[in-house]
């Protein structure tokens, strides 16, 4: 076990997850206002919802699978037990980490190529972009050339996993796997070491009191193409609608 083992997959974990906790919580408190995504939906919106989509909804499903195999490996593994259903769970896994990855591409892209959503884009936006996409291609990497990954998820990364938050760590499992797989577990502890200081932080006060409220009826009172154009020059008196 060498310095750098130590390092890695002992020390950073307990790093990242102190700024993580300790960043999100100062963030909070002392500027809500950044505590956001900061949204260019109106700046842009038909590319935006092409790419958020199928991001957002692979994301959800891909940390679902993977906290399931944290918290109830032995019940994964016996799900797993049956060739049929093992090929479903890691064929799906694949299919929403390619829907992530399409939506990430089309997200960056559309941050690096439309001038206006450009203009509002800051260095850690695009450090981020990169960091994830990265993540995306490892894991299906991962997925892809090192198969049955839940059930060696569950079997070997979820004891270590444990073993960091009880304060016993334990990496003799981990320093044996490939150097993707060992990339893809410190690009989840570099996320979570930027996290607070990203548009990622919104996830921690997502507004689920929307969700049983009525729909509210916006209604443009002029046209909003126009409005939004890049063409026209900024007045004082709101433009007529057509």
């Amino acid at each position: 076990m060498s310095v750098v083992n130590i390092l890695l997959f002992i020390v950073l974990p307990y790093i990242s997850l102190a700024i993580f906790l300790i960043g999100s919580i100062y963030k909070y408190n002392k500027l809500m206002y950044k505590y956001s995504s900061l949204s260019s939906q109106f700046v842009e919106g038909d590319t935006l919802f092409w790419g958020i989509i199928p991001f957002h909804w692979g994301m959800v499903i891909l940390f679902a699978g993977h906290l399931i195999a944290f918290l109830i490996p032995s019940t994964l593994l016996a799900w797993n037990s049956d060739p049929v259903r093992l090929l479903i769970l890691e064929g799906s896994g694949i299919i929403f980490a390619l829907n992530v990855l399409g939506g990430l591409i089309l997200l960056f892209a559309r941050r690096l190529i439309n001038t206006r959503v450009f203009a509002i884009t800051n260095r850690m936006d695009i450090l981020l972009y990169i960091i994830l996409i990265t993540q995306v291609i490892l894991g299906i990497w991962v997925a892809v050339y090192f198969r049955w990954g839940s059930s060696w998820f569950a079997s070997v990364l979820t004891p270590y996993l444990w073993s960091l938050i009880t304060f016993t760590p334990s990496i003799n499992s981990i320093i044996e796997l490939p150097m993707i797989i060992q990339l893809h577990i410190l690009g989840f502890y570099f996320i979570l070491l930027l996290f607070p200081f990203t548009r990622l932080v919104h996830m921690l006060v997502a507004p689920f009191h929307y969700i049983p409220r009525k729909y509210q009826q916006v209604m443009w009172t002029w046209d909003s193409k126009t409005v939004r154009s890049k063409d026209n020059t900024w007045t004082e008196q709101r433009p007529y609608n057509n």
